[in-house]
């Protein structure tokens, strides 16, 4: 689009470039877009690959990650792929040897932590069905409290840093993080690399977009380092 001095972001250009080279037979097997891998890369692929990590590696994806596969996937359907001969070595073990706990699953878990964890101290918690600024309504004996949960995995010289601001929504996602109102959100609850689980009030870091944990030392509630941990065998 950029080469044909067309906007790039023109839904009704891109359309019409579409349909052109739909009629004069050309061939965008090797657009990326954002990936790192082709089309015709990934029909090569699937034609010689007997498993995902052979399919994966072969493209040049090194990430075992979901998002990565499902994407593929995606793809594989798009293109008319036929991917059900790859083997999974995940799912040929059986039972807990399967499921191995990662950080990388963090930020997921984070939410179903901080439920607990104030449910666990007697107060109901609701989690909005429609996208919202907080991630949990809870009820206290002081009132309905607004709670935005962030985790960070990025463990620097001087200890765990987290991100407690939000990116204002843009093409791209590249606005850079403004923070956010503390008149939106009563408590941040946090959960560092270790587990460790922090309740800060907003008044305490509002303004700011990136604290340094241990600087709030005084708000550690918890830990669920025992759900990462290898746990000993009973006797």
């Amino acid at each position: 689009m950029r080469e044909l001095g067309l906007c790039v972001t023109s839904a009704g250009s891109i359309r019409v470039v579409k349909r052109r080279v739909a009629v004069l037979g050309l061939d965008t097997s090797h657009f990326t877009g954002q990936r790192t891998w082709s089309d015709a890369a990934l029909k090569r692929a699937a034609g010689c690959a007997y498993s995902w990590d052979e399919l994966l590696a072969e493209i040049g994806i090194n990430s075992r990650s979901g998002d990565e596969r499902i994407r593929v996937k995606a793809h594989a359907v798009r293109l008319g792929l036929d991917l059900s001969h790859l083997t999974d070595p995940a799912q040929e073990t059986d039972g807990q040897a399967a499921l191995q706990p990662a950080l990388r699953n963090l930020r997921l878990a984070a939410t179903s932590l901080a439920a607990s964890w104030f449910a666990l101290h007697g107060c109901t918690v609701a989690i909005p069905l429609e996208p919202t600024v907080y991630d949990l309504l809870v009820s206290t004996p002081d009132g309905i409290k607004r709670v935005q949960v962030k985790t960070t995995t990025y463990n620097g010289k001087t200890g765990w840093q987290v991100a407690v601001g939000r990116r204002p929504y843009s093409i791209g996602n590249r606005e850079r993080q403004i923070p956010y109102d503390p008149e939106m959100i009563d408590w941040f609850f946090i959960v560092d690399g270790d587990l460790t689980m922090y309740l800060i009030p907003s008044r305490v870091i509002a303004g700011r977009v990136t604290i340094l944990l241990h600087t709030y030392a005084r708000y550690t509630v918890g830990s669920a380092a025992g759900f990462i941990a290898p746990q000993p065998h009973a006797a």
